[in-house]
């Protein structure tokens, strides 16, 4: 264990947010995600949230503020308007954690699983609200 670091944040996962460079993104996905099969490594955290391992990441890692869009989920499938209970939950969380909040943009399915399987590493938790799933751009600690 270490001080004042989440212990959401396994020793595998620490070592990825630490690998990653500005510009690099990482997945947090719900439990039906196509996590091991879609490309990067998959970390599993099977007995945690999304929204709990958003938290946890937000608490050591910075996003992007040189973009428009560091924080990206899925659009509900026939309604790209919707806010999917884990999304607003998202939100809420950026909002309260972020070191500079952001509003989350959307991406359509499959544009979302396609930027999925660029990303640095993909975290696979046992969220089961659907439409858990949001890309985050790791940004720069002046």
């Amino acid at each position: 264990m270490l001080r004042n670091i989440n212990p959401i944040l396994s020793p595998q996962l620490l070592y990825v947010l630490r690998a990653m460079g500005h510009g690099d993104e990482i997945v947090i996905s719900d439990a039906n995600f196509p996590g091991e099969g879609i490309g990067p490594d998959c970390i599993r955290a099977d007995g945690s949230t999304a929204s709990e391992v958003l938290e946890a990441i937000l608490s050591v890692m910075p996003l992007d503020s040189f973009v428009p869009d560091p924080a990206l989920t899925m659009q509900v499938v026939g309604d790209p308007d919707a806010v999917p209970e884990a999304v607003a939950d998202f939100q809420r969380i950026i909002n309260e954690t972020a070191d500079k909040p952001t509003e989350i943009q959307t991406l359509e399915r499959f544009a979302f699983y396609e930027r999925a399987a660029g990303t640095f590493a993909i975290v696979q938790t046992g969220e089961r609200r659907f439409y858990g799933n949001i890309i985050l751009k790791k940004g720069v600690i002046g």
